[in-house]
């Protein structure tokens, strides 16, 4: 054991064991196997970039030559934009030409009247009163809004209120007069019409929804000469009544006239009456009281009889606010020029006012009026040439 373990063989004598390899350090060959392989990666970053570069444009122009009908489409959408696009500024200059000549050209006297007559109606829309008038036959066999049987004590308070009640001086008759009667179609909007709008001698508008002007003077105007009002839809801000002249009550009951009344004499109406409002009513106007009229039943009665003959319902027809303030334009004025009108029911998704968001397929909630029949009246009217629809919806 002791020879063992002193390294000497007992066997062979005195011949020591063979002397253990000592193994090579690994660390020099190790580091010079790194920067080799450093060397040969980064070379094949290079490469690999090299390649990527030269792949970006295959990619981006792979679908050219694999989906040659992807391209095709995409560049035929992007016409159809530029189309539309040229198509809207072409119809936007037309309107504007077509306004901006009509008010170059002078004023024909009576051309309404004269263009009237070749239609079948046209015996129900002559020398129709406007106003209500102290002393003057109103039809008392119907109820408002068609007639104003029922409500005599309440016309009596209201007449004796307004300090006129006939025409104006500035809207009688005297030299030629051409009228707009502006209406509150979504077509309106983005139409720029304003500054031709106010240059009418007589601006007729009508509520609906408040109707907003101030705001919206670039498409709409800002004159208004008659104001077509009921009280749940009279504006409550006091700059929608600015640059108007009159504000014309339509009686749709008799609580109507008692607001008229309280408006001119600034006597507030009483808590029970004012609970007969479906809305909440206005309960000042900042207009002198000689700016305040009655518009006559016969307008709307004369005006639902004509429509009439256009519907398929039986029975008395309500006309709308726009028709009725278009049958009233045509006794005012030689000439009368419609922006504003028509629904286009064809497209729901269209703007319906011009003031709001609403779209047109709201019109189909509503069953008081027939859309429909009005449309064909005055489609008929523009055809004969009595009125000019200048945003051309109807």
């Amino acid at each position: 054991m002791l020879n063992r373990s002193s390294g000497v063989d007992p066997n062979r004598g005195s011949s020591p064991l063979p002397e253990v390899a000592v193994p090579t350090p690994v660390f020099n060959r190790q580091q010079k196997v790194t920067q080799s392989d450093s060397r040969f990666f980064l070379s094949r970053y290079i490469s690999a970039g090299t390649v990527f570069i030269l792949w970006i444009p295959t990619y981006t122009l792979w679908p050219v030559f694999f989906f040659p009908l992807l391209y095709r489409s995409t560049n035929f959408a992007f016409s159809l934009v530029l189309s539309g696009a040229e198509t809207h500024l072409s119809n936007y200059f037309h309107l504007l030409n077509r306004s901006a000549n009509l008010l170059s050209g002078p004023c024909q006297p009576l051309w309404c009247l004269n263009h009237l007559k070749p239609l079948s109606c046209s015996a129900d829309l002559f020398d129709i009163p406007v106003f209500v008038q102290e002393n003057r036959p109103v039809p008392w066999d119907l109820a408002p809004p068609l007639g104003l049987q029922g409500s005599e004590k309440h016309l009596a308070l209201a007449l004796a209120s307004l300090p006129e009640s006939g025409l104006p001086q500035s809207l009688r008759r005297g030299s030629c007069r051409r009228c707009m009667v502006v209406g509150n179609g979504g077509v309106l909007y983005g139409s720029h019409l304003g500054s031709h709008i106010d240059q009418y001698d007589i601006i007729i508008r009508y509520v609906l929804n408040n109707a907003p002007v101030s705001g919206f003077e670039r498409d709409a105007g800002s004159r208004t000469t008659i104001r077509l009002i009921y009280p749940e839809g009279a504006p409550h801000s006091a700059n929608q009544y600015k640059k108007t002249t009159v504000v014309t009550l339509v009686v749709f009951k008799s609580l109507d006239l008692d607001w008229l009344t309280s408006v001119i004499t600034k006597k507030p109406l009483s808590f029970w009456s004012k609970m007969w409002f479906w809305r909440e009513v206005v309960d000042d106007i900042p207009l002198s009281p000689e700016n305040f009229r009655i518009l006559h039943p016969d307008i709307i009665r004369k005006t639902g009889q004509v429509l009439e003959k256009y519907s398929l319902k039986q029975g008395n027809m309500v006309p709308t606010l726009g028709a009725s303030a278009v049958v009233m334009a045509l006794q005012l004025c030689d000439q009368v020029s419609l922006a504003g009108f028509g629904y286009d029911m064809q497209h729901p998704a269209a703007r319906l006012h011009y003031y709001e968001s609403i779209r047109m397929d709201a019109m189909k909630a509503q069953v008081v009026h027939d859309v429909s029949a009005e449309k064909l009246f005055l489609r008929d009217l523009v055809a004969a040439g009595a009125v000019t629809d200048l945003t051309g919806a109807l």
